[in-house]
């Protein structure tokens, strides 16, 4: 399964999850089904260009949320799973760019939105770490199978469908999504100088707070990288240590016959923020100016543009 980490001025980074344990992430995560008011729209706030949305857990007072397809468990900030006295099941181990370290696991709370609510099999908790960092709560592909998950970034409202009884009518770009463990994968197009078109696999992270982050080998092979007078430093880090990037522009993104106009992108100086075989992934950044409903039980993304601004 895939994770994420938050730091610096550039706050995510891609890490994967392993079970240490036999139990699957999909059997961690299916979930225990409660009567649901359909649809079900949940006001959200960005927070460092995170989508967080307001969760009860065990009925104890409200707390952020981010809603993020990368991840492959639901994660809990460190101490609340102790502070709600869940039963503790094992634990996974996150491995970084740079090293890797124990999550605890334990078995789930009931997560209340306000009409509808939802029990995950297994959750996760955050270590604890040195200086008194914290990390957000993080609703991960559990919560995205649960629901058919609408992101509307204008109007910044999340709204929650039921799978078995949700149709699709409307005029929006039907993308297919694939699964590598837990994560959804996208075939998508980026566009460079000289109107050259790459297509390529993607995963879709709506944890990103950026709208590209492209593999090393990726951008070296098709000559990608901007040179250093178009682009500027940064970096991304989490477990273990950190890894550099340049940051710069591509000419387009293409999303079926969407077009996105001059993306900004990561370009990752060693190593790769997606599994491999990835050329990277696309962030929430990428999706601003849609709405996006984001379907696991139909294996499928669709892209409704927004009126201009």
């Amino acid at each position: 399964m895939t994770a994420r980490d938050y730091r610096g001025p550039v706050p995510v980074l891609v890490f994967l999850a392993a079970l240490v344990s036999t139990a699957t992430a999909w059997s961690a995560e299916t979930p225990a089904v409660s009567p649901s008011t359909n649809p079900l729209v949940i006001p959200f706030e960005f927070r460092r260009g995170h989508v967080m949305i307001p969760v009860r857990v065990n009925e104890t007072n409200s707390k952020s949320f981010m809603l993020d397809t990368g991840y492959g468990m639901t994660m809990l900030e460190p101490g609340l799973a102790e502070s709600l006295q869940l039963q503790r099941r094992g634990q996974i181990t996150i491995v970084g760019i740079a090293g890797e370290a124990p999550a605890a696991t334990y078995d789930g709370p009931r997560f209340d939105f306000g009409g509808v609510s939802w029990t995950p099999r297994r959750v996760a908790a955050f270590p604890e770490e040195p200086g008194g960092r914290r990390r957000t709560g993080i609703l991960g592909s559990g919560f995205f199978r649960r629901f058919v998950v609408e992101i509307d970034q204008r109007a910044k409202r999340v709204t929650l469908r039921e799978p078995a009884s949700f149709e699709y009518n409307g005029k929006g770009e039907i993308l297919a999504m694939r699964f590598r463990r837990d994560t959804p994968i996208i075939n998508a197009s980026v566009g460079a100088a000289g109107g050259k078109v790459i297509e390529a696999e993607f995963e879709l992270d709506t944890g990103c707070d950026s709208c590209l982050c492209l593999a090393r080998d990726f951008s070296d092979k098709h000559g990608l990288a901007p040179s250093a007078g178009e682009s500027r430093g940064g970096g991304r880090s989490g477990v273990g240590g950190g890894a550099g990037s340049r940051i710069g522009r591509l000419e387009s993104l293409h999303l079926g016959r969407l077009r996105v106009e001059k993306p900004d992108a990561n370009f990752f100086q060693q190593g790769s923020p997606a599994s491999e075989g990835m050329a990277g992934h696309i962030g929430i950044e990428a999706l601003r100016d849609f709405k996006a409903i984001i379907d696991y039980s139909k294996r499928r993304l669709i892209l409704e543009p927004q009126p201009p601004k």
